[in-house]
């Protein structure tokens, strides 16, 4: 895997070892950014980050800073080394689960990434506390799934890239 574009635009990223994360894949990163626009300044939440990539991705573009949230630690010490070697960027590992992390979380967030394992319904987390006025939630499905209803979001787009598929909310 590779960052598609920004101030790291081709530096290679690890993923963790092990059929557990489902890395998002360059092609469904690069549509997803596509979709989102311009993350300059922004505060971005990864949540089940997996490799980081798509936090890395919008650190890389502009975003200012990112907090990644992962229950695996191999997963998380992944996430590090990938932070370590492109160096310089401002972000926050949280290795545990997301509904623990958010549950005392109080800030708010332009960006928020969410990926979570496919059988794993995470439908019910307080995205739109969480999500700034003008913020966007891009939430990953599989592409055979339609996508959830979150309260107090509304759909903006929703689009099937191979298996996956993203959808972007907004408040």
């Amino acid at each position: 895997m590779r960052i598609i574009a920004g101030t790291h635009r081709g530096h290679r990223i690890a993923a963790p070892r092990g059929r557990e994360t489902r890395p998002t894949s360059d092609r469904v990163r690069e549509n997803a950014f596509n979709l989102i626009g311009p993350v300059d300044g922004a505060a971005v939440l990864d949540l089940y980050a997996g490799s980081g990539a798509m936090g890395l991705e919008a650190l890389s573009r502009g975003a200012d800073t990112c907090v990644f949230v992962e229950n695996d630690r191999d997963a998380c010490r992944t996430i590090n080394a990938n932070l370590d070697k492109l160096g310089g960027l401002k972000a926050t590992v949280l290795c545990q689960d997301a509904a623990r992390a958010l549950s005392s979380e109080h800030r708010t967030y332009d960006l928020i990434l969410c990926d979570p394992p496919y059988d794993t319904d995470a439908s019910k987390l307080p995205f739109a506390r969480l999500l700034a006025k003008d913020g966007l939630l891009v939430y990953e499905t599989s592409g055979r799934e339609e996508p959830p209803e979150l309260d107090g979001l509304a759909q903006r787009t929703s689009r099937k890239y191979g298996a996956a598929r993203l959808t972007l909310y907004e408040k």
